[in-house]
């Protein structure tokens, strides 16, 4: 998908944003942003989308993305039926490389910040006791002012660049810059996908939601995307198909059917592709943690 710029705003007293969001839903347009970002999920769940990757999301997590990484997250679709009881939760912080000075990141004790940065391109998601660490001092920040702000950042910074507890997201943070016509475009196609991938559907019928012809749909979502369309589906359904796997619900075959599949041996060729082990590797992965 081709994303959009979206300009965060800071307020002139701050050198960087951070916002606590308390919302129905993450309904966000595919966009991106010269600032990092540091996202911390405390309450829902469904799929995010960052640069090339597509995965579930669920609360507690915590990513890190480097400027100019495109991303959304996309909620289930019980939080789009206006239930009070179910919201989403968000502490999350913009700043720019160097919205605490350009000669901090030259100074020899700061040596592991450009580093870090430089990670950041591809997506973080921050695991284990450094996730720990992190959420304690990004609820703290949401409560600091004045010198305090830059100190706990800092802090946050120190863990972030330190810690090994990490898994990369992206492995490609190439993208191509849109208009606002193209970004609704390709997002119409994203929340059409999002809330129809466990019927069939045709190359006609998605074309027709972006207004193209099968041809020069086919041409666009590949240059905008580097993948196939029929690609991004799969990659969708087998997102799901792991959420269901780790709720255990469901046995297999059901979950199979469940998210698209219109047999078991396409969908466990399918899902090794996608994650690289078997749906009962994956099971017996995430249920011993």
């Amino acid at each position: 998908m081709k994303p959009l710029f979206h300009k965060v705003p800071v307020k002139p007293e701050s050198s960087f944003s951070i916002r606590h969001d308390i919302r129905p839903n993450f309904d966000t347009i595919w966009h991106y942003h010269p600032e990092l970002e540091l996202h911390y999920i405390i309450k829902g769940e469904g799929v995010r989308f960052i640069g090339d990757n597509i995965s579930n999301f669920s609360y507690g997590e915590i990513i890190l993305m480097g400027e100019n990484l495109p991303h959304t997250w996309r909620c289930k679709e019980e939080y789009f039926e206006n239930n009070p009881d179910l919201v989403v939760e968000a502490i999350v912080i913009h700043f720019l490389p160097d919205c605490l000075g350009k000669y901090l990141l030259t100074l020899p004790e700061a040596y592991m910040i450009p580093k870090l940065y430089e990670k950041a391109k591809s997506g973080m998601v921050i695991n284990g006791e450094a996730r720990e660490k992190v959420a304690k001092l990004m609820q703290e920040v949401t409560k600091a002012s004045n010198l305090e702000r830059i100190i706990l950042l800092l802090s946050i910074l120190n863990i972030l660049a330190e810690t090994d507890e990490y898994t990369t997201i992206a492995t490609d943070h190439s993208f191509y810059q849109s208009n606002e016509s193209d970004t609704i475009r390709l997002n119409k196609v994203c929340t059409y996908t999002l809330s129809n991938y466990k019927k069939d559907i045709t190359l006609e019928e998605i074309s027709a939601i972006s207004n193209l012809s099968v041809t020069s749909f086919c041409r666009y979502f590949k240059l905008m995307t580097k993948k196939t369309y029929y690609d991004f589906l799969i990659e969708i359904r087998i997102s799901h198909a792991c959420r269901a796997l780790v709720e255990d619900k469901l046995p297999t075959e059901v979950i199979c059917f469940d998210c698209g599949f219109n047999n078991v041996s396409n969908f466990y060729r399918h899902f090794k592709k996608v994650t690289g082990i078997t749906p009962l590797e994956y099971k017996r992965k995430y249920l011993t943690q």
